[in-house]
C-alpha cells in the first residue's frame, strides 16, 4: 500500500471514530430497578409501570434496546423486612436509577445507598420523610412527585360533607408511623377543614388490618359518621377491606384515588396517574443524560379528578347533590 493511500485511511477511520463511540454510547443499555408496594397482578400497578413505560418510549428509552428493567414487586409496607431485601437487592445491581413505588419504599432505598438515584412518583410529605432537604433543591440522591399537598386534602371534609350534609364525624385512616407507608402527613390539614365545618375527626390505624377493624367498628357505633382515607401506601394495599369495612357499616367515605371507586368505593379525589407517570419518565430520562437528583426540584400532580360511585351511594341510601355531579370527572353507574 503506498503511504498516500495510507494516510487516506487512516484519516477516515479517524473521522469514523466518533460516530460510532456515540452510537454506542446513546445504544448502550443502562438499568433502572423498579421497587414497587404491590403486586405484578394488581392492575392499577399494571396500569401505572405501562404509562411509565410509555412515556420512556416516547424519550427515546426502548425497554430491550437501551434499557433494562429489574422489578422487585409486593414490596407492602406492611412488610418491612421484605422492603429491605429487595432494596439491597436492586442497589447491589447497580442501576442507573430506581423507581420508588412509594415513599416507605424511598425512604428505605435511600437508607440502602445514597449514591444510587432515586425517583418517587408519590411521597406525602418528602421533606418530612428525610428524602429531600427542601422541594426546591432536594439534595443529595433521590427526587420525584409529592401525591398531595395540604390543599387537596382539606377538600375532603367539604366533598364528604357536600353528599352528607348531616356528617359530624369522620374517622380518618391513617399510619401513626409515615415511613412506613405514609398516610398522617395529611392529618393535620384535614382537620382544620373540618373544623369550620362542624365535623370532628377521629383518627384509626392504618398498621395493619386487624387494627382498621377494630377502628372502623368502634368508630361505626354512633350516627352521621364517615371515613376519610388519605393518599398511602397501605391505603392502597388495605383497600379491599377498607371498602368492604364501609360498606357493612353503611359508612360514606372519601379516597384518594379513582382505584378505590372502581373497586366499589363511593367517592375519591385525587391526582390523575396518567398524566404523572409520563412526568416521572422525563425525569428518569433527565438523571441518566446526567442531571442529578438533587438538582431536580420535587413536583405536584398538575390534574386531578372527582369520581362518584353511584350505586355505592344507593346501596348507602344518599342522593348525590346534582351540583356534585356536575363538577365530577367521572360518574360510574
Amino acid at each position: 500500500m503506498r503511504r498516500r493511500e495510507f494516510i487516506t485511511l487512516l484519516s477516515g477511520a479517524a473521522a469514523a471514530w466518533p460516530l460510532s463511540t456515540t452510537a454506542q454510547q446513546i445504544e448502550r443499555i443502562r438499568r433502572i430497578g423498579v421497587l414497587w408496594p404491590y403486586t405484578e397482578a394488581d392492575p392499577d400497578s399494571r396500569s401505572r409501570i405501562a404509562s411509565l413505560l410509555q412515556g420512556l418510549r416516547g424519550l427515546g428509552w426502548i425497554e430491550g434496546r437501551n434499557l433494562r428493567f429489574d422489578y422487585r414487586w409486593g414490596a407492602s409496607a406492611d412488610d418491612p423486612d421484605r422492603i429491605r431485601r429487595y432494596a439491597i437487592e436492586l442497589v447491589a445491581l447497580a442501576p442507573d436509577v430506581i423507581v420508588a413505588g412509594s415513599g416507605g419504599i424511598a425512604v428505605e432505598l435511600k437508607r440502602t445507598s445514597r449514591t444510587v438515584p432515586i425517583v418517587f412518583p408519590t411521597a406525602n410529605d418528602p421533606v418530612g420523610f428525610g428524602l429531600v432537604e427542601s422541594l426546591a433543591r432536594p439534595g443529595g440522591n433521590a427526587t420525584g412527585f409529592s401525591g398531595f399537598d395540604s390543599a387537596r386534602t382539606d377538600k375532603f371534609p367539604e366533598l364528604l360533607k357536600q353528599i352528607v350534609p348531616s356528617l359530624t364525624r369522620v374517622a380518618v385512616i391513617a399510619n401513626p408511623n409515615p415511613s412506613r407507608g405514609g398516610g398522617n402527613a395529611s392529618l393535620g390539614a384535614i382537620e382544620a377543614a373540618a373544623a369550620p365545618l362542624g365535623i370532628k375527626v377521629s383518627p384509626i390505624d392504618l398498621r395493619d388490618v386487624d387494627a382498621i377493624e377494630r377502628g372502623v367498628a368502634g368508630f361505626a357505633g354512633a350516627p352521621n359518621g364517615g371515613l376519610i382515607v388519605p393518599p398511602a401506601a397501605l391505603a392502597t394495599t388495605h383497600r379491599d377491606v377498607i371498602i368492604k369495612l364501609a360498606a357493612r357499616y353503611r359508612l360514606p367515605a372519601i379516597y384518594p384515588l379513582r382505584l378505590f371507586v372502581s373497586d366499589g368505593g363511593l367517592m375519591s379525589y385525587g391526582p390523575d396517574t396518567t398524566d404523572l407517570y409520563p412526568r416521572v419518565a422525563g425525569y428518569v430520562d433527565r438523571i441518566l443524560k446526567g442531571e442529578k437528583p438533587g438538582d431536580l426540584p420535587v413536583q405536584f400532580p398538575t390534574k386531578f379528578g372527582l369520581v362518584i360511585n353511584l350505586r355505592a351511594a344507593r346501596d348507602l341510601g344518599l342522593d348525590v347533590p346534582s351540583i356534585l355531579l356536575a363538577t365530577a370527572d367521572e360518574v360510574i353507574e
